[in-house]
């Protein structure tokens, strides 16, 4: 292994092998070969007797033997890489040189293999995707009714639960998920379209003949697993379909920011906890830290994949007529980056959410602090059916509350509210207490979560019940 040049960390430190292979070299090129193999398959059936059994067979014989220190001599020549490899493709295939690429543009390896890799790669992202809603929704099953302050503004709110704050992590990723399964519905081949989108020389080769050109069509397709063709096309298939894939994977970063962020705040607060491990550093400085990194870095690694979708948006917008060529080196860098990102913000998240570690002590201490504030309804009409007047109960306890909260922030003391109650002479006797029972605070809390699961995490168990994806072990 070389030290002496730049590496990419999505690949070293975090991306799966499996990802890294969808978008290697030999993948890519790997899938050219079969591209062309189709190609010349389907024009052979179509009439082309020109390209025989024998060249096929040899052509099939070295799909995966690329020998790229020739392609990359060929490309230092032509400038070319498609050319490259058709020479290196034809002098591994000498029977079949000739025949190789017959009646197509170089998009037709191009756009049609990263067609072919972002079919693969949404897979993948889909099914980890799933992996980290359905550890979510068991979290939240086994704290659907463990109360919790609940905060709006990032300020004290009323009660919520553990496994409820859950179920809203697991909901945006499940809009993300809907968002992926359609994307992946919807992603179509280029097949055999032409220089400009014509097929003016598809045509030419089958003299005139339109529905052998409609054929070749739907062969090339179907051979590569798609069972349909973009309607139109120019030299390039839109650059709309990488803009919306972009889109897609900066969703699913943007929703698990949000939970990183939101488990960030929670270890602050000493609620919740990433898990850490047993000889884990924390600091070179701080003995005793315990920052929550996998989060952190779930975070810095969502905003590099938001901002990718912006460079796919401004690609598209600059195509001009049938296509420009400063799109190429552009997405050489984002669609397998945002891909390898995301691959790796999800391994790290489904760590994250299936091994967190929930601290109900704590949780408690901290609602308890809060929550005589938020009983102070429930106390008045306790107080109210004690005897009292509803308007001078009200009028007191807007005063004590208020000196409680005064004492509280200005002198950092424990808030008293309810001792202040109890001694105000003028207050109804009963079992104040008795209203600071958490259970009575987070409303439907434990039933939505129980709907949630029911309505909406269990249909997609369904759906993805034979999927069998292993783990992923964090390398750092």
């Amino acid at each position: 292994m070389s030290h002496d040049q730049y590496e990419n960390p999505l690949i070293s430190r975090y991306a799966s092998q499996e990802m890294s292979f969808i978008w290697s070299p030999q993948k890519k090129f790997s899938t050219w070969r079969k591209l062309w193999i189709a190609l010349a398959e389907s024009e052979q059936e179509l009439g082309l007797s020109f390209i025989t059994d024998a060249q096929i067979a040899q052509m099939k014989e070295h799909i995966n033997d690329i020998d790229f220190e020739k392609a990359a001599d060929y490309e230092k020549k032509f400038r070319h890489d498609v050319m490259a490899h058709i020479h290196t493709y034809g002098d591994a295939c000498p029977e079949a040189a000739g025949n190789i690429h017959v009646g197509t543009t170089s998009c037709f390896v191009t756009d049609n293999a990263d067609l072919i890799l972002l079919r693969e790669g949404l897979e993948l992202v889909r099914n980890r995707l799933f992996k980290v809603i359905d550890g979510l929704a068991t979290f939240a099953a086994k704290y659907r009714d463990l109360p919790c302050l609940g905060f709006t503004h990032m300020q004290s709110a009323q009660p919520t639960t553990i496994g409820r704050r859950a179920c809203l992590w697991a909901y945006d990723l499940v809009m993300d998920l809907e968002e992926l399964e359609h994307r992946l519905a919807t992603l179509k081949a280029r097949s055999v379209k032409g220089t400009t989108g014509t097929q003016a020389s598809i045509l030419e080769l089958f003299e005139g003949d339109h529905g052998k050109v409609k054929e070749l069509e739907r062969l090339v397709a179907e051979k590569m697993g798609f069972d349909s063709t973009y309607a139109v096309t120019g030299q390039t298939y839109s650059r709309k379909i990488d803009s919306q894939v972009l889109d897609a994977l900066s969703g699913v970063a943007q929703s698990s920011h949000k939970i990183a962020t939101d488990m960030r705040l929670l270890a602050h607060r000493r609620e919740m906890e990433e898990p850490f491990g047993a000889n884990q550093v924390g600091s070179s400085a701080m003995p005793y830290k315990r920052n929550p990194m996998k989060s952190e870095r779930i975070c810095s690694l969502s905003r590099f994949v938001i901002s990718m979708q912006s460079s796919a948006a401004n690609t598209l917008a600059t195509q001009w007529m049938e296509r420009t060529l400063d799109d190429s080196a552009n997405r050489r860098l984002t669609l397998p980056q945002s891909f390898l990102a995301i691959d790796s913000i999800l391994i790290i998240l489904q760590n994250v959410t299936s091994e967190a570690v929930v601290y109900p002590a704590m949780i408690s201490k901290h609602l308890s602090e809060e929550l005589p504030f938020m009983a102070t309804e429930n106390i008045l009409m306790a107080a109210v059916a004690a005897g009292g007047d509803r308007q001078e109960l009200h009028e007191s306890i807007r005063q004590h509350a208020q000196a409680a909260g005064n004492m509280m922030k200005s002198e950092g003391k424990p808030n008293d509210l309810l001792q202040r109650l109890k001694d105000d002479p003028g207050f109804p006797k009963f079992d104040i207490e008795s209203t600071l029972d958490q259970s009575q605070y987070i409303g439907r809390s434990p039933e939505q979560v129980d709907e949630f699961i029911a309505d909406i995490v269990n249909p997609i168990r369904d759906r993805y019940a034979d999927l069998d994806l292993a783990d992923e072990e964090l390398r750092v």
